[in-house]
């Protein structure tokens, strides 16, 4: 290792020659990102706020921050922990959006937002950094369908997507979220799966052994230690770098589960919106695509295409990153939605690439054609041919239905698409229920959910999951046994196969559920029920 210090690094993102770590492969935040005015270097068990939080699991990572879960030792709960890079963390934005919400709504805000329980400022070497404290929750949208059951092991030819009832429930969860925020004069800028977020079981009395993230490399929970390619030990960086591992088996997702809308970081106020949003390729509105125009009816514009993508299971715009990103969006457009307004198509500066002057068009080659070849013609496919492709789990008048609806939400002209309160008045949302309460026995199950966690991370076994059967909550666990392993082990899977069907028999007697033999026989055997 080299004696002389490093220099202090540019507080701006590096060009490619400026690099000065060894390359990281697993799924983490870039860790050329560890420079003044970039991230907090964090490492598990890092206290926060004069001894007030201790970190001891990564939840996630995004351009702006990171976010962890971390034991309060004051109010003796757990907390996720945002740690905004320091070049922001001047930004006042989103704390005073959360703060206004809080404050003139604050029972609604806490069903429909993540709640925000504290802030403060943390300095470190790449800076000051604000911190955001808020109550911990589970997956987004974006990545807990992956972890559904019944797709788990996944088949060849195997379709991902939420069951026709969560998808619905997600829809009008998220919708009522979006209502309240423009009521209250605020778009949320983002508005798409993985800001939308599951709730937890309680986890207030899940003991930390059972929560905390392992130090380990071999299991590719944390990556290898950081190296600088010029040798010399780095101050702005951490020793190593977390793989966020969210709290999938503390997720409740069973009848009467909740969602929330999160990170309200390119969240903005109706009277002062950005000059360039943060929305996702895939989600932009025409007009932000070719004018730059930005407000609420944005937000609107994303929640059409969740209706696609989560009734479908596929998006309705996929827009690679590239030179000609823009071109393809609007290719798509034209052929999903149809022909573009004169008044927006006008700003397409490169539509020559594509159309005639009598704006028939005649090449779909991104970029135009190339020197002596030939223009390239696809078949055009609307939105109306694309959902029913997909072959959504809905009868010909409900998909009818939801057709129109997105039809109504997607419309070029801002000023004519639907308010968030106005598409919750839709016949096919009203008759959405996502009153419903979890079942009773919900806290018995997930107490016990904690402690068949601490004797499966002995044993070395999968942990349990919850399912949803019949509308109940249940448990199953995902059994390998494999040579080598202990007597021991095998015993205790046996013990706690048998242990599994006994809860869930008690439980549903409880709770008036009869599920018939047959569910309860393919517990018994380590097998998840049906959706």
């Amino acid at each position: 290792m080299s004696i002389s210090p490093p220099p202090t690094p540019p507080s701006r993102a590096l060009a490619d020659n400026e690099w000065k770590f060894e390359p990281i492969t697993l799924p983490c935040e870039w860790v050329e990102d560890y420079r003044p005015g970039g991230y907090h270097p964090v490492v598990l068990g890092d206290i926060f706020n004069n001894g007030q939080y201790k970190v001891i699991r990564k939840l996630g990572e995004g351009s702006y921050s990171t976010v962890w879960l971390a034991r309060d030792l004051k109010n003796r709960r757990y907390v996720a922990l945002k740690i905004l890079v320091s070049e922001i963390s001047g930004s006042t934005t989103e704390l005073r959006i959360l703060r206004h919400i809080t404050e003139v709504a604050p029972a609604e805000a806490g069903r429909h937002i993540t709640r925000l329980l504290g802030e403060f400022e943390h300095h470190g070497p790449n800076g000051v950094h604000r911190c955001l404290v808020f109550e911990p929750m589970g997956p987004s949208v974006n990545t807990m369908v992956e972890e559904l059951p019944q797709f788990k092991p996944r088949m060849r030819g195997m379709k991902i997507r939420y069951p026709l009832r969560m998808a619905k429930s997600i829809l009008k969860q998220s919708l009522q979220a979006l209502a309240f925020l423009h009521e209250n004069g605020i778009a949320h800028g983002d508005f798409q799966p993985g800001n939308i977020l599951f709730t937890l079981d309680d986890i207030g009395s899940t003991p930390e052994d059972v929560l905390r993230q392992e130090e380990d490399v071999q299991a590719e929970s944390i990556s290898p230690p950081v190296q600088r390619l010029d040798g010399k030990e780095d101050k702005w960086a951490p020793r190593y770098l977390c793989v966020a591992q969210s709290l999938v088996p503390f997720t409740y997702y069973a009848e009467g589960f909740k969602v929330k809308l999160s990170d309200m970081g390119g969240a903005y106020f109706f009277t002062d919106p950005p000059t360039k949003p943060v929305t996702p390729l895939g989600l932009r509105a025409p007009e932000l695509i070719l004018t730059g125009a930005v407000d609420n009816t944005l937000d609107i514009w994303s929640f059409g295409c969740l209706v696609f993508e989560l009734i479908t299971g596929q998006p309705l715009f996929c827009i690679p990153g590239s030179d000609f990103e823009d071109d393809d969006h609007l290719l798509s457009l034209t052929d999903r939605l149809g022909a573009l307004p004169d008044e927006l198509f006008k700003h397409w500066k490169t539509s020559s690439l594509y159309f005639t002057s009598e704006r028939k068009l005649f090449n779909c080659q991104l970029g135009g054609v190339a020197p002596g070849g030939e223009p390239l013609m696809v078949e055009q496919t609307s939105m109306e041919e694309l959902f029913d492709q997909a072959g959504p789990d809905l009868d010909e008048e409900e998909a009818r239905k939801v057709k129109a609806l997105i039809r109504w939400i997607l419309q070029y002209d801002p000023a004519k698409r639907p308010s968030p309160a106005e598409i919750l008045s839709d016949p096919w949302f009203c008759e959405i229920d996502v009153e419903s309460d979890p079942p009773a026995s919900l806290p018995k199950r997930a107490a016990a959910l904690a402690f068949i966690n601490c004797l499966s991370n002995v044993c070395q076994i999968y942990a349990p999951y919850l399912y949803l059967d019949s509308g109940a909550p249940r448990y199953t666990t995902a059994f390998s046994v494999n040579i080598g392993m202990s007597s021991t082990t095998i015993i205790f899977s046996t013990i706690l196969r048998i242990y599994l069907g006994s809860l869930n028999k008690k439980l549903d007697q409880e709770e008036g559920i009869d599920l018939g033999t047959d569910a309860h026989d393919n517990e018994e055997h380590g097998l998840p029920g049906l959706l």
